[in-house]
């Protein structure tokens, strides 16, 4: 059966009997129908005494179009966990609607490792998207108000430098002119969209550790400059206090299932190619109150998203995971190794031991943090015996252990072996988590620590208008802040074609944006966008209301 398929046969079960197992009363649930709710701010306030549990991280290889299977990993570990006697529950990140209807479909795991109800939680789900959208899109109509009605915060109309955004993936408004028409309707000003997993209000909403720390990071956004460049914050424009009354409700993490029954929060924004691409601190957090194990997901490959995750979200909310899963595919291995992907079917033993240098790089980066590691290999019925043998060999070189997961065909009986080794990792005491950098070094020098050491680039290039920009967020006090690099996902370097582990390489920075309320510094690399277009076939193309009143082609 399809993806969609098995999850319309699923029973699924009220989320009360869900909450139930985590121990969280009816009174905290604001359902959102039968099968999903919030569980209230007050309710996550009440339980932050509690000691922590176990945090587990599942990463990845280099992404290919072969797949690698993070997120249905990260349930299929969730679903081996409990069924080996832990209390397990899994933190994940909603998915975004521009990728739905582009070219990557859902975002809800896959087979017999899915969280469910999976429609909703692909399209509108509980609307936390739509009041960040609506939050952002309230401050850029505030700042474009307050030019209008004289400027008293004497802000320059070629220095405004904050962006519109929308959930969907549309090129043509990268860069546009706005406030075109007559004086009725403003001052004529370039402008841009990002989509909205880009925006500094979704960082802001993942980072926030409470309802008042949401306000207070609002409030620090930089929405632009004097023409004497002394910053503007969305304070002087009244913004914080509207924009959090629209994101209260949002700011509440979400309930829902896995196929297997057992507890996800499924919370905050994707994309860690031009985001910092993890799931909400509060859900993370709270989690942790809730359960003795808590698996989590980060972004793309271990080179970005566990990267962030580990420079910016644990630096920012004191997390110190105790383990690391690094998924891999022999499909995706074997594209690393130079195979076509029309030819991935075909048994190539060789390729397998060439793109296992991807794999290897992965690992030296994540142990680098001072994390142990395991390696699921997501097998497909394909794969032959002896391109598994030749990945364990590999990672049984750097002194890992990879292990085989048949989670998309059998749940989490396919993962208990892989369960039991990540229980054994965390639970032993070996990490020794360390950020790669710490908050004073340099800006420059973050991003060429970055780049040298987790990319293998041979050094960083930037112009000098861009060496200027980040000269003066060093001299304005900025300096402390950790980097987000926002470069492409599909190599170690800024070139997508560039598979295996490539070196020798030069990352060339683009530009930087200050994101002030959440804390970091974005460097954009190389030619990655931070609004996708569609592809020439989207996904759209295919989605549709059948007879049945269902939904088509969207998985």
């Amino acid at each position: 059966m399809s993806d969609i398929e098995i999850a319309r046969a699923a029973e699924i079960r009220p989320i009360g009997d869900i909450a139930e197992k985590l121990g969280i009363p009816n009174e905290p649930l604001m359902p959102y129908g039968h099968t999903k709710a919030k569980v209230s701010l007050d309710y996550i306030d009440s339980i932050q005494d509690r000691p922590d549990g176990k945090l587990i991280l599942v990463t990845a290889i280099t992404p290919t179009p072969a797949g690698e299977g993070k997120t249905t990993t990260s349930v299929g570990l969730t679903d081996g966990l409990n069924r080996i006697g832990k209390n397990a529950m899994v933190c994940l990140r909603e998915p975004s609607l521009g990728p739905c209807f582009g070219m990557k479909g859902g975002a809800a795991g896959g087979g017999y490792a899915q969280v469910v109800p999976m429609e909703d939680i692909n399209l509108h789900f509980t609307g936390d998207f739509h009041a960040i959208t609506s939050a952002h899109s309230l401050l850029s109509a505030l700042i474009d108000n307050h030019i209008y009605w004289g400027n008293e915060a004497g802000m320059d109309t070629r220095r405004v430098a904050w962006r519109r955004v929308v959930d969907m993936n549309d090129r043509a408004l990268r860069q546009i002119a706005s406030s075109l028409g007559g004086v009725a309707n403003g001052f004529p000003r370039e402008d841009g969209f990002d989509i909205t997993v880009a925006s500094e209000v979704m960082a802001i909403f993942c980072l926030a550790k409470s309802l008042e720390d949401l306000q207070e990071r609002l409030s620090r956004i930089v929405i632009g400059y004097t023409r004497n460049r002394q910053p503007i914050r969305a304070e002087a424009v009244n913004a914080p206090g509207p924009m959090t009354v629209l994101l209260k409700d949002a700011l509440a993490p979400n309930l829902v299932q896995t196929l297997e029954h057992n507890p996800a929060f499924i919370h905050g924004g994707p994309f860690a190619n031009i985001a910092h691409g993890c799931n909400s601190v509060l859900a993370t957090r709270s989690a942790l109150k809730l359960a003795d194990y808590v698996v989590t997901e980060a972004g793309f490959g271990a080179d970005l998203g566990a990267e962030k995750f580990f420079d910016i979200k644990c630096r920012s909310a004191g997390l110190a995971p105790d383990a690391a899963v690094i998924v891999a595919t022999v499909r995706a291995l074997k594209m690393h190794g130079g195979v076509a992907r029309d030819d991935l079917g075909n048994e190539n033993v060789q390729a397998v031991k060439d793109g296992c240098v991807n794999l290897t790089r992965h690992i030296e980066n994540v142990k680098s943090y001072g994390v142990p590691v395991v390696v699921a290999i997501n097998r497909f019925s394909a794969d032959t015996d002896a391109e598994m043998a030749a990945v364990r060999e590999a990672t049984e070189s750097q002194g890992v252990r990879a292990i085989d997961a048949t989670h998309w065909a059998d749940g989490g009986a396919g993962t208990t072996a892989l369960a039991e080794e990540a229980v054994r990792l965390a639970d032993s005491g070996e990490s020794q988590f360390a950020p790669l950098y710490p908050d004073e070094m340099p800006l420059w020098e973050k991003i060429g620590t970055i780049a040298t050491r987790i990319y293998r680039a041979d050094e960083i290039i930037a112009d000098q208008k861009t060496r200027n920009q980040i000269r003066d967020l060093q001299d304005a006090g900025f300096g402390n802040l950790p980097v987000c690099i926002a470069k492409t996902q599909y190599s170690f370097s800024s070139d997508p074609n560039r598979k295996g582990a490539p070196t020798g390489h030069v990352l060339p920075v683009r530009e930087v944006r200050l994101s002030a309320g959440a804390g970091f510094v974005v460097a954009v690399c190389g030619d990655i966008m931070t609004m996708p277009g569609l592809p020439r076939v989207p996904a759209a193309n295919s989605i549709r209301i059948n007879e049945a009143g269902q939904v088509e082609g969207l998985f």
